[in-house]
């Protein structure tokens, strides 16, 4: 069984940056792509970005150029750098572990706990 452990969220001015991080249980960067989602109050669940076991990334318009996803294969960990950060940033973002399509759609298998941001002065 996979488990999904982030850290990092918070409370953060409008413009300041964050770095979320997930640790995986066991080793499955070889195996999965992994993602991060976010969840804002009375919004449905989006994919925010998400990286391939080969370090392939994809990101959603709205974070482009301001979020950067990495992952450290031999900590088994996944990271969301997140700068420049708006309001409209504020949400529950979760960890996920899933499949990466040779259509460029990815789903998710797995699902971390998740971790509150808060953007707000």
């Amino acid at each position: 069984q996979v488990q999904l452990v982030e850290s990092g969220g918070g409370l953060v001015q409008p413009g300041g940056s964050l770095r979320l991080a997930c640790a995986a249980s066991i080793n499955i960067f070889s195996i999965y792509a992994m993602g991060w989602y976010r969840q804002a109050p009375g919004k449905q669940r989006e994919l925010v970005a998400d990286i391939t076991n080969g370090g392939s990334t994809n990101y959603a318009d709205s974070v482009k150029g301001r979020f950067t996803i990495s992952r450290d294969n031999a900590k088994d960990t996944v990271y969301l750098q997140m700068n420049s950060l708006k309001p409209e940033d504020t949400a529950v973002y979760y960890c996920s572990a899933g499949r990466k399509y040779t259509t460029g759609s990815y789903t998710s298998h797995y699902w971390g706990q998740g971790t509150q941001v808060t953007v707000s002065s």
